[in-house]
């Protein structure tokens, strides 16, 4: 009994010893992973700024930095590992992540498809930051790209994540990508209007309304569209040249309807209101109907 306890005295010293020894090397270590950290970032930084010169595309940059960074804190890791005495450790690690490869890949089949689509879409993609695109039925504004998905700003204040996989996998519809956009509205005029009068003093008035594009690939048009009740219904197709989607094209197609129902107007063009029909039913001869007449030359 007395043999034991001895012996595991004598273990624990030896235990103890080493590691008062390797104490220096521990904190070495540590100092190592400490200076890794802050390398890593002023590595990141630099190269995200050289890389920016050389590129107008910030997601891609923004991308690759941070896999810049990854990969130098991992190797830094594996140092200071080394340098603690832990060279053991250091390939378990890296003998555990290639055995567990395969078994991680099925498990997290997911995160390994986004990332490499992450990858894929760093240097090819159908869209840049602020673009405004739709992927289902989700429609909003690029933000940023990560390691596993597409960050989109809805239009409605929302922040969605979109998974890489899926931008790789299903249509992306991009509205901006060439900084032109069409728009359109209907107006409806009277039977007795003359059309052909009508569609000329409306083009006229579209193309110089402020913030509409017309060249000999977007060109401005009108067209009958169809036959309503009361009205003749024309379409008026018109082109933006402008990124910003919502607010900026929104505001030339209020200028552009604006000056449409000014020259309506001043042209003696009527915009007649829907007809209604009122019928009687039973015994019901008659209904009452009040009038309301306003004399407009009357003071």
């Amino acid at each position: 009994m007395n043999e034991s306890i001895q012996l595991m005295k004598e273990s624990l010293k030896a235990y103890w010893e080493s590691f008062i020894m390797g104490v220096p090397k521990i904190i070495l270590a540590i100092i190592m992973i400490i200076v890794g950290f802050l390398l890593a970032n002023i590595i990141s930084r630099f190269f995200k700024k050289t890389y920016l010169l050389k590129t107008q595309d910030p997601l891609m940059v923004n991308f690759l930095s941070k896999t810049v960074k990854l990969a130098v804190l991992t190797l830094v890791i594996m140092m200071a590992l080394k340098v603690a005495g832990l060279q053991g450790v250091a390939t378990g690690l890296l003998t555990a992540a290639g055995a567990s490869a395969v078994i991680i890949g099925f498990a997290f089949k997911d995160v390994g498809e986004n990332f490499i689509s992450g990858i894929i879409l760093s240097f090819n993609r159908p869209f840049d930051v602020d673009d405004t695109i739709m992927v289902d039925n989700i429609f909003g504004k690029i933000k940023s790209l990560e390691f596993r998905y597409t960050k989109v700003k809805t239009f409605d204040g929302r922040d969605v994540y979109i998974p890489n996989s899926d931008i790789i996998k299903k249509a992306v519809y991009n509205y901006t990508e060439d900084g032109f956009f069409r728009l359109d509205f209907m107006v409806g005029i009277d039977y007795e209007d003359d059309i052909d009068t009508a569609k000329k003093v409306i083009l006229d008035t579209v193309r110089n309304s402020e913030g509409v594009f017309e060249d000999g690939e977007h060109e401005c048009f009108v067209v009958v569209d169809s036959l309503g009740v009361s009205t003749v219904n024309l379409k008026i197709l018109f082109w933006a040249q402008t990124k910003e989607y919502r607010k900026r094209a929104l505001e030339v197609k209020s200028t552009v309807v604006r000056n449409v129902k000014q020259v309506i107007m001043e042209n003696g063009l009527n915009m007649p209101a829907d007809i209604t029909e009122i019928k009687l039913y039973g015994s019901q001869t008659s209904i009452p109907v009040t009038v309301d007449y306003k004399n407009k030359d009357k003071e």
